[in-house]
């Protein structure tokens, strides 16, 4: 039994990613359709990667166009389908004390996909993997 680390595993959900052909299109479509509001934008030169940050509430989804990427198959199109096919693009936390937790993590053994790499002025972030590979993304709050 692991002990327990609530104070420190203190998690909130944070973003889902989504990749995407036409960042721009889809910017719109999730203002228009769903009513969402472009919070931040920033382009990662080392993949290449343009990306946008949407919040509609308490809940944000990060978009991000990727030159060359593969197009979504169909059977990721068709929700019953789709259960047939692991994985996402990930889904983000934020937590408290971001060099705690990632200390404690790697003591238990977890899969670092991305050691803790400065996104921005103060704000921090990692990807950690699951047991079947997805990653995950953990975050110091905003």
């Amino acid at each position: 039994m692991v002990k327990s680390t609530t104070g420190v595993f203190k998690l909130k959900p944070h973003h889902g990613g989504i990749s995407v052909p036409d960042i721009e299109a889809s910017i719109a479509w999730y203002q228009n359709m769903l009513g969402f509001t472009v919070i931040k934008r920033m382009n990662i030169d080392a993949i290449p990667a343009k990306i946008a940050f949407m919040k509609h509430g308490n809940f944000c989804i990060e978009l991000f166009e990727v030159p060359g990427a593969s197009s979504l198959p169909e059977c990721r199109r068709n929700p019953n389908e789709d259960l047939k096919v692991h994985g996402n693009k990930h889904i983000a936390f934020t937590v408290e004390n971001i060099y705690q937790v990632i200390a404690i993590l790697k003591k238990r053994g977890v899969d670092i996909a991305m050691e803790l790499t400065e996104i921005g002025p103060g704000e921090w972030a990692c990807f950690i993997r699951d047991n079947a590979g997805n990653l995950i993304e953990l975050m110091s709050p905003w």
